[in-house]
């Protein structure tokens, strides 16, 4: 089904959206919610949720692509839900991801200072649209997606040490583009 036609039902407030939202994307909520929290009944619990968000902001919100926006609900209710089940754990995969872009990006405080979080969003697209396809997927994949390095190598037909040193120097280039936009560090 077409996504302006899911759209509709929610805001005709049919049962049927969730319906058809599951069967079109569900799957794909799926992925992020596992890739983040390693566990199968956490993840369902998520996608369920996001099913919920999503029955809770649309109407008013009339999300265009759909799929981003269901992708937004999903991978922050699996963030929270990570955030929950480790708050007194270390070094899990996520953690591992996540660090692996602290070096690049300004903590929070910067960005409350420096750069407003629309503006770093602004700069981190632009960046992205200007790295080859192979890199940008690869990019997005591992630090929006959650995937793991093995996950990539396999998609790419590359050895995991050929995607680790892809993400490194593109997290470099990131780190120097930002800089040279005047973003402190």
């Amino acid at each position: 089904m077409d996504d302006s036609k899911i759209i509709e039902l929610f805001f005709e407030r049919s049962e049927q959206a969730i319906v058809e939202l599951s069967k079109k994307y569900g799957n794909t909520c799926y992925k992020i919610a596992v890739n983040i929290l390693k566990n199968d009944s956490d993840a369902e619990e998520c996608v369920n949720d996001t099913y919920l968000g999503a029955w809770n902001t649309i109407p008013p919100q009339k999300p265009k692509p759909l799929l981003t926006y269901i992708c937004r609900i999903a991978r922050n209710i699996s963030i929270k839900r990570y955030h929950q089940n480790t708050a007194k754990k270390r070094n899990s995969y996520y953690d591992v991801a996540l660090d692996e872009l602290e070096a690049c990006l300004p903590s929070s405080i910067m960005v409350q200072d420096e750069v407003s979080a629309k503006e770093l969003t602004s700069l981190i697209d632009d960046f992205l649209g200007g790295l080859d396809k192979t890199n940008r997927i690869m990019f997005v994949r591992r630090y929006w997606f959650s995937d793991s390095i093995l996950d990539i190598a396999t998609r790419f037909n590359l050895s995991k040490h050929a995607v680790t040193v892809r993400l490194s120097r593109t997290r470099e280039r990131l780190r120097q583009y930002l800089i040279k936009k005047g973003v402190t560090i």
